[in-house]
């Protein structure tokens, strides 16, 4: 029979005898590589480009759009196009659909969400076009007309992330003494977020692509390099210039999800 041996006798666990950790995560990018490969492809991608550009010869047409100074000021506006219209489509796109999500509209919401979706059916290249002669042409007209284009998606993911909120959650707060007003703010807007965000994700990329058709009424952008190389001929400076444009919807598509990810709480 073994006897009993007091646990002060006992030497100190070592490394072998100590209880076992926990299993650990194996870290943020082996759990996350998807996130971590887009900006990966865009700089590859960006790199091969700019490989591909350096081993042509370049007649003095090319070397002008494609200088790094005009294409860097061309880039800005077209950073300022998306950036702005999506800014104002957030700005209306969010109080309309937290009123459409309310009780008190249901005989209206579904009017409202299919009026949105015919302006959503309407071609982009037309809107601009036709905003241009009705308005004039120029900036202003072009983020009016990317706001049209990209407002569907954040005014549908409003209504259905605060639509999908459990009702009993809801109860639950009325319940505990809550306002309507309290509810909203502590209760259905927290949980319908991830669904919120997701649609300014869309509805950023839809931006970063039209913005190139802004180029048509004056507004400038990546799409007036694209524009008036297709008409002379050039090629190699339209592929560099579309290449550009994808990187750029690729890089905010990712930076979209990560925001996506980090308030749905999916990083880590």
């Amino acid at each position: 029979m073994t006897a009993d041996v007091p646990a002060e006798a006992l030497p100190p666990a070592g490394p072998a005898q100590a209880t076992a950790a926990p299993h650990r995560a194996p870290g943020w990018i082996w759990h996350n590589r998807d996130l971590v490969a887009t900006p990966v492809i865009v700089v590859v991608g960006l790199a091969l480009v700019l490989l591909y550009t350096a081993n042509r010869q370049l007649d003095s047409v090319e070397q002008r759009a494609l200088d790094p100074s005009y294409l860097w000021a061309k880039f800005v506006e077209h950073i300022w196009l998306a950036a702005a219209s999506t800014v104002l489509v957030i700005a209306i796109a969010l109080p309309l659909g937290i009123a459409l999500s309310r009780p008190a509209v249901d005989r209206i919401r579904p009017g409202t969400l299919a009026f949105g979706g015919f302006m959503q059916a309407l071609p982009p290249y037309g809107v601009i076009i036709l905003l241009a002669f009705l308005l004039k042409f120029g900036t202003t007209t072009a983020i009016i007309a990317l706001v049209v284009a990209s407002f569907l998606p954040v005014l549908t993911n409003t209504v259905v992330g605060l639509r999908q909120v459990d009702p009993a959650l809801i109860e639950a707060a009325r319940g505990m003494g809550m306002s309507a007003r309290q509810t909203l703010l502590r209760v259905e807007l927290p949980l319908a977020v991830p669904v919120m965000v997701a649609g300014i994700r869309v509805a950023l990329v839809l931006n970063v692509g039209t913005a190139t058709l802004a180029t048509f009424i004056g507004a400038g952008g990546l799409g007036e390099p694209i524009s008036s190389m297709l008409n002379l001929g050039r090629p190699r400076a339209v592929f560099v210039a579309s290449a550009i444009v994808a990187a750029l919807a690729l890089l905010i598509d990712w930076l979209a999800g990560v925001a996506e990810r980090l308030v749905s709480g999916r990083v880590g």
